[in-house]
């Protein structure tokens, strides 16, 4: 019997950026994304690289399995100016 012992697999992350711009209504409304990242540095180099040409953007992550319908709650990684509510 062996005493090697397998290391637990990454849960698969679900990492997100989105942009936000204003409507002449005066409501936000999805300019950018969402667009899925390769990993949270990306997500908050491309964020940033974004937050100087629209009203809001915001970056996240979540632990996620589509293929079983679970996902875990959000966590913010980079939110700058206005952004809606995550639900």
């Amino acid at each position: 019997m062996s005493d090697n012992v397998l290391p637990t697999p990454a849960k698969p992350k679900l990492i997100v950026v989105v942009a936000f711009d204003r409507g002449d209504d005066g409501e936000l409304f999805t300019a950018y994304g969402p667009a899925d990242q390769q990993s949270e540095d990306r997500a908050i180099r491309t964020a940033k690289g974004l937050s100087a040409g629209h009203v809001g953007v915001i970056a996240w992550s979540r632990d996620a399995d589509p293929a079983l319908g679970d996902y875990g709650p959000p966590t913010t990684l980079f939110v700058s100016g206005e952004v809606p509510d995550m639900e």
